[in-house]
């Protein structure tokens, strides 16, 4: 049994909560640039060299990458042999996020009342967890910084079972179309499948933490990611919405076992901020 203070969780929280803000990942930049590259409209290229060139100037000078500097979801695995001393691991998870929102002058953008604007908690806690438990002595933490504007056109279907494949694209297709610039595109786009209503829409939100150009393990699931992807970008949603083809920069699909009689799906859409970073403790 492997003994780790709370206030280690509390310092790693503290300092992803900066440095996913301050630091796009470098798999995000590449699929930029490679966006760029591969942009035919003059529109897409100077929207996508903004967006490059605002990654350079945040991770540089340390200042946020953007101004909705996200809902802190961290997704925690912790080994059976680990014993947690000196606090609860949720405590610590909100000490390490008020301290890190607040060192880093980050935006505070958590309200205690859904139904009211004005119960701002000022220290963007609480976060919101997910634990799993997994062998071995150690704690894996992934921290997401999530935006509002991206999360808000995410949808979850309960589709039957005849809709398949076909009916998962035209659902995501159909969203993303509706959503326009709304999202902030390029997106990455996480899709849950199976499970039941709450379990498609947990993974969907996991499968955006898979780093990008990275397919899934599953043949099958990989080309239709691929499908997923090259219907979005016919859409010519593009760019912030300006229009090209370079609306979604991946697509990640997980997938778990349902209900005979059903097929839930979830879309959680993430906009080019795609901000996340994993610490093992």
């Amino acid at each position: 049994m492997r003994e780790i203070q709370s206030s280690q969780i509390t310092e790693v929280i503290a300092e992803l909560c900066q440095r996913v803000n301050y630091e796009l990942p470098e798999d995000v930049v590449e699929a930029l640039r490679r966006s760029r590259e591969a942009a035919t409209s003059q529109v897409a290229r100077t929207v996508l060299d903004q967006l490059l060139e605002n990654a350079r100037l945040a991770r540089e000078e340390h200042i946020p990458y953007c101004q909705d500097t996200g809902l802190a979801v961290v997704f925690v695995e912790l080994g059976q042999d680990v014993h947690l001393v000196g606090g609860d691991i949720y405590a610590a998870i909100d000490a390490g996020v008020r301290r890190g929102y607040e060192e880093g002058y980050l935006r505070r953008s958590v309200v205690g009342d859904p139904l009211d604007r004005a119960t701002n908690t000022g220290d963007n806690t609480p976060a919101i967890v997910h634990l799993r438990m997994v062998p071995g002595e150690e704690i894996k933490l992934h921290l997401a910084a999530k935006g509002g504007g991206s999360e808000n056109m995410s949808a979850l279907w309960m589709l039957t079972p005849a809709d398949g494949a076909e009916g998962i694209i035209e659902a995501i297709v159909g969203r993303i179309q509706e959503a326009g610039g709304k999202p902030c595109p390029p997106l990455i786009l996480g899709v849950g499948i199976g499970g039941n209503f709450e379990k498609a829409a947990l993974l969907a939100k996991e499968a955006l933490l898979r780093p990008l150009g990275q397919p899934n393990d599953d043949p099958q699931l990989a080309e239709l990611e691929q499908r997923i992807l090259e219907a979005v970008n016919a859409t010519g949603v593009g760019p912030m919405g300006l229009g090209g083809g370079a609306t979604a920069l991946a697509v990640h699909l997980l997938s778990y076992p349902c209900h005979l009689a059903s097929l839930p799906v979830a879309l959680n859409v993430q906009c080019h901020a795609a901000r996340h970073r994993s610490v093992t403790i």
